[in-house]
Parts: structure tokens; sequence; C-alpha cells
């Protein structure tokens, strides 16, 4: 049975400390679609005269929740207080779980910069559970050509399984929670049916391109699609070039208290994040 469509939500602008940003989740009348909290969509273009080190998102620390990186365009450089070291190109993704805590930076690579380029990217919040908050951060990355990929019939869809599984593939990153998580692209007419566990909260954010929904209609670029709780099917028509994720997890139901860059359950954890930040209790992040 088709999943209905239960809102839609053009990404509106935003300004985060001079970064210019499309935000489509939180809004006034969405905080969240548990366990997804924050979809920002982001063209980062940077000085041509300024070293890559220095450009991009500094140094700055998470707790008790994912944030996720994927890139549409370009390459992303991400350093972290644990040491993790690592360029991500277009068609790939970052993978933080901030845990108890850590301290990351996203700058452009210094190849991008000598090219004269700029980032596409789309950053997501994934909640924790509150039995995971606590545990030992870590970093995930997949190279493009080890993301396992299916097709539509004609061949004219590409979806790339991210997290989670589906029918034979499962994706090689780890969660900590119950995600599905697909990145599709289109490049002619074609038809996919994409298959949903029931229960789970469900959102497509449309990146390029328009689509067509079946049992609602056409959705142009840059709006999330937020999805009804019954059903376990999602079609999708594509005409031409058009690129959206599948955004798909099991709702935690928990109390959310967020503070800026930290994701609790309760105003006293909060508190201690802040002030475990400031002690240096979730790393140093030296760049070099």
């Amino acid at each position: 049975m088709l999943k209905k469509v239960k809102t839609l939500i053009p990404a509106f602008n935003i300004d985060m400390g001079g970064i210019p940003l499309k935000q489509a989740l939180p809004t006034n009348n969405v905080q969240q679609v548990d366990p997804f909290l924050l979809l920002h969509h982001g063209t980062l273009k940077y000085r041509k005269d300024g070293k890559a080190i220095h450009q991009g998102v500094g140094a700055h620390p998470h707790r008790g929740f994912t944030p996720v990186t994927f890139i549409i365009e370009g390459e992303i450089h991400h350093r972290d207080s644990r040491g993790n070291n690592q360029i991500a190109k277009k068609g790939e993704v970052q993978w933080m779980h901030a845990g108890s805590g850590i301290v990351h930076s996203e700058r452009p690579s210094q190849d991008l910069m000598d090219r004269n380029g700029s980032n596409e990217m789309i950053q997501l919040w994934v909640n924790s559970p509150a039995d995971r908050k606590m545990i030992e951060p870590s970093y995930q990355y997949v190279p493009e050509n080890e993301i396992p990929v299916f097709y539509s019939e004609n061949k004219n869809m590409t979806t790339k399984v991210i997290t989670g599984n589906y029918g034979s593939l499962k994706g090689k990153i780890k969660t900590e929670s119950e995600l599905l998580m697909l990145w599709s692209n289109g490049i002619g007419k074609d038809t996919q049916t994409f298959n949903i566990t029931k229960g789970f909260n469900t959102m497509i954010y449309t990146i390029k391109g328009n689509l067509r929904i079946n049992g609602y209609g056409l959705v142009e670029k840059e709006n999330l699609v937020i999805f009804e709780d019954g059903g376990d099917q999602i079609e999708v028509s594509t005409n031409g070039k058009a690129e959206f994720l599948v955004l798909s997890g099991k709702p935690l139901n928990e109390k959310i208290v967020q503070h800026g860059p930290f994701v609790m359950n309760s105003e006293t954890e909060i508190l201690e994040a802040m002030r475990d930040y400031q002690m240096g209790k979730m790393g140093i992040l030296i760049e070099e």
C-alpha cells in the first residue's frame, strides 16, 4: 500500500554564522521527524586567495547525535579530535556519531581550492537513543565504489543504500538505531517503488530536478516531503535529471533537549555537555 504525503516543506534561506544555507528541518510547525532533527542544504564558495584549512566550517563540538554529511558536489575534508582525518568526494558520505563528545571541522580540500571549486552538501542530524548518547564517538566513511546500489527497471534511476537493509543489499554504515537511507539519481524517464518498513517515519528530500510521487503529484527541487504513518511503499517517477534522498527511521519516542550542538534528554545533561566541552573533555582539534 502506498504511503500518503502528510506535508511538504520548501527549504528556506537561513544564515549560519555567515554561511548562507537552506533549511528544511526544523520549522516552526515541524520540530523534528523522529529520529531526524535537522536538514541543511548548502553550496559553499571559497575565497581564491585563502588556504583550505582556514575556510569552510571550523572546529566545533557535538554530543548525543549523529551529524551526517552527503557530498553532492566537491570535496570535504573532515578532521576531528579523535584523530580522524579524511577527504570525502562527490557521491560519498561522512558519518560521525558524536556520542559522548567530539570536536570536528569540515573544510574544503586543498585540491578543490586549487581548482577554484565549491562544495554542495546536505547535512542531516540523526538523534541517538538515550542509551547510545554517551558511548565512545566514532567516524565512518565508505568510498563510493563500495556503496551498494540497485537500479530501476529502465536503468535510468540508480539508488545507493547508505544505511539499513534493502532487499538483499545491506548498507555498510553502522547506525545507533534502525535507519534506512537511500540516495537516488535519475537521468531520464523512469519509475522506482521503494519499500519502507511499517512504523518508520519517512521523508524524501529533493536535491535537484523534479519528482512525481504517486498519489501526490509533482515535487520540485529543494523540498522536504514528509509521509504519513500508514502504508509501506513510495512510488517515485523522474522525467529527466533528478537527485533525492529517501530518509526513513524507527522513531525513538524520547524527550529531546537541544542546545546548539548538543542533543540530550534533559536540561541537566545539556549543562553537563557544556561543562565537559569547556573542560576539554571532548578533546582538542589541532588542524594541520
